[in-house]
C-alpha cells in the first residue's frame, strides 16, 4: 500500500478531521479482522504471538485487539516478552560485530522459559511471568504477574521476536500476528517518504517525549535497530497468520512540528547519516495538523501522549 502526498496535503488543509477518521477507520478494520481470526483459532491454541519491529505500535494494537475480543466474549491477558530478558552476563550475552551488547538478538530472551510457559498455558496450568528491570539490566526476584487461563480466555504475547523459529516451530498452533508501518508516500510515482521512516519518526518523538532521550541518542541506535530488524524480525514475518499495516495517513502532519526540530540535530558522522539527514527535507513536504484533533484512543497517542491508554 502507498499514500499519495498530494492527497495527504490536500486533506490536511481542506478537512483534517476527515483525513484522521479515514486513517483510523482502516486501522480499526484491521483490528477487528485480527480479532475475528484469533477467535477462529483459539480452540486450537489460547496463545497469540504478536510481533513487529520497533515503532510499529504493537502495545496499542495489543490493547485494541483485547478490547475487540472482549466484545466477542473472550477475555485476554497481555504479556510483554521483554520481561523474559535474561540478566545481562558479560560472558553469555550476545554482542554486535563492534563488541557492544546485541540487545536486539533473540538470544537475549529466556526462550526455554517462554516455551515452558506456552506449554503450561495450553494445558490450563498457572504460570508466573518474570519481571525484568531494565535500569539494573537484570531479572527481578518477584514475578510481574501470574496467569491461569479459564474457559474463553487467551493470552497475547507481544515482542519483536514473537515469530522467531525458536518459538513458532515448537508451538505452530499459536495464532501469529505481524504488525508494522508498511506504506510509502509517493509523489508522481516516486517514493518521497519511506515506510521505515514512519517508525523512525515515531520512535524519535516517543523517545523525546517519554524516555528522556535526546535525538542524537535515538539516532545513534537506529543503525543497530535496523540490523536487528533485518536479521531477526523480517525473515519471520511471512509466518504470520495475519499481517497488517499500522501506518496512518495523518500521522506525519501531526508529528511534523516536533519531528522537524528533532531531525534538525542529526549529528555529523553518525551511522546511516545520509539516510537520517534525508528525513528532514522529506518531513518538510507535509503540512501540519494540530494534535488536539487526534482522538484520545488513536494509535499515535502511544508516541505523542495525551491518550486513554496507559503504557
Amino acid at each position: 500500500m502507498a499514500y499519495l502526498l498530494s492527497d495527504i496535503n490536500f486533506k490536511t488543509v481542506a478537512d483534517p478531521r476527515a483525513l484522521i477518521e479515514e486513517g483510523d477507520a482502516k486501522y480499526r478494520a484491521n483490528v477487528e479482522a485480527a480479532a475475528d481470526r484469533i477467535v477462529e483459532n483459539y480452540k486450537r491454541s489460547p496463545i497469540v504471538l504478536l510481533s513487529g519491529p520497533s515503532g510499529s505500535g504493537k502495545t496499542t494494537t495489543a490493547m485494541k485487539i483485547s478490547e475487540a475480543l472482549e466484545r466477542r466474549g473472550i477475555r485476554s491477558h497481555y504479556v510483554g516478552m521483554d520481561d523474559y530478558f535474561n540478566t545481562i552476563n558479560p560472558e553469555t550475552t550476545p554482542r554486535t560485530p563492534e563488541g557492544e551488547y546485541d540487545l536486539e538478538s533473540p538470544l537475549c530472551l529466556d526462550m526455554d522459559l517462554l516455551n515452558e510457559h506456552f506449554t503450561k498455558l495450553a494445558r490450563g496450568e498457572r504460570i508466573y511471568v518474570p519481571k525484568y528491570e531494565f535500569s539494573r539490566k537484570m531479572r527481578a526476584f518477584e514475578p510481574s504477574k501470574s496467569i491461569k487461563l479459564g474457559p474463553d480466555e487467551i493470552v497475547i504475547f507481544e515482542g519483536i521476536h514473537a515469530l522467531n523459529d525458536m518459538i513458532t516451530v515448537t508451538h505452530p498452533e499459536a495464532f501469529k500476528l505481524y504488525i508494522s508501518a508498511r506504506s510509502d508516500v509517493l509523489f508522481e510515482d516516486r517514493i518521497v517518504f519511506k515506510r521505515t521512516w514512519f517508525r523512525l519518526v515515531r520512535r524519535m518523538v516517543r523517545d523525546y517525549n517519554f524516555r528522556g532521550s535526546d535525538p542524537a541518542e535515538t539516532m545513534s541506535m537506529w543503525g543497530n535497530v535496523r540490523r536487528g530488524e533485518i536479521t531477526y524480525i523480517s525473515p519471520f514475518k511471512d509466518k504470520a497468520d495475519f499481517q497488517f499495516d499500522s501506518s496512518l495517513p495523518y500521522e506525519l502532519p501531526v508529528f511534523n512540528h516536533t519531528a522537524t526540530k528533532l531531525f534538525q540535530t542529526v549529528p555529523e558522522g553518525i551511522e546511516r547519516f545520509d539516510e537520517l539527514r534525508a528525513v528532514l527535507p522529506a518531513l518538510q513536504l507535509f503540512g501540519r495538523i494540530d494534535d488536539e484533533l487526534v482522538p484520545k484512543d488513536s494509535l499515535i497517542r502511544e508516541f505523542i501522549g495525551g491518550g486513554t491508554y496507559e503504557y
